[in-house]
């Protein structure tokens, strides 16, 4: 469930210097918004940004830009972040459907997918962050060898996504329908709140990760 709206969150996320607010301008120039050559890994749709925050301090080598659409949600990573600062984290308020206006063709070297809104109803399965037609966009801008990372505790979502890599220029390099009990797939894992909570209720997570064909 996400967080109900805050009031004041849109003017804090404005005047916050963590969020880039024309992140077009920034397309095929991430580089030199960190200030180096770098590995450079999205999450869309990080949530309240555990994970993403969480990466970043295990990979002080690889620099991270976060995508949330919820002002909300947003303001909580802002928050996080604002607590425990890291250069190599920039955050962003957009709809994942523009993606491809802010990153250039191979800027990004992984993304990931972390417990996305599965859109139930079938006339919205486009929307859904791992459908053939995000895998279409991510397709424009991730780097050659580079990859991507989905996980969730949505079986019927995760069975869905795994139909939608044969229609796309992706393959499937690695796959489990059981992560915290996969030894090598867990290894180096870290949590979202979501999967804390769904694995705390019993819930196995799902997770995948593509390469390009």
């Amino acid at each position: 469930m996400r967080l109900k709206n805050i009031p004041g969150s849109r003017e804090t996320i404005a005047a916050s210097e963590l969020v880039i607010h024309e992140a077009e301008k920034l397309k095929g120039g991430w580089s030199e918004e960190f200030g180096r050559k770098a590995p450079l890994a999205i999450e869309i749709g990080m949530g309240k940004g555990r994970f993403l925050m969480g990466m970043a301090e295990q990979n002080p080598g690889i620099d991270y830009v976060g995508i949330e659409k919820y002002s909300s949600v947003l303001l909580r990573a802002i928050q996080k972040l604002e607590a425990q600062p890291k250069e190599n984290v920039r955050l962003i308020r957009m709809d994942a459907e523009y993606i491809t206006e802010v990153f250039a063709p191979g800027e990004v070297d992984i993304i990931y997918l972390n417990f996305s809104d599965p859109w139930p109803k079938d006339r919205h399965a486009k929307r859904r962050l791992p459908s053939r037609q995000f895998l279409a966009r991510y397709d424009q801008f991730l780097k050659e060898g580079g990859r991507i990372e989905f996980k969730t505790d949505n079986r019927e979502l995760f069975d869905f996504a795994v139909e939608e890599v044969a229609e796309s220029v992706f393959k499937i390099k690695e796959i489990t329908y059981d992560l915290h009990n996969d030894s090598v797939m867990n290894q180096g894992n870290i949590m979202t709140e979501y999967e804390e909570r769904f694995s705390a209720e019993g819930n196995p997570i799902c997770k995948y990760i593509l390469e390009r064909k």
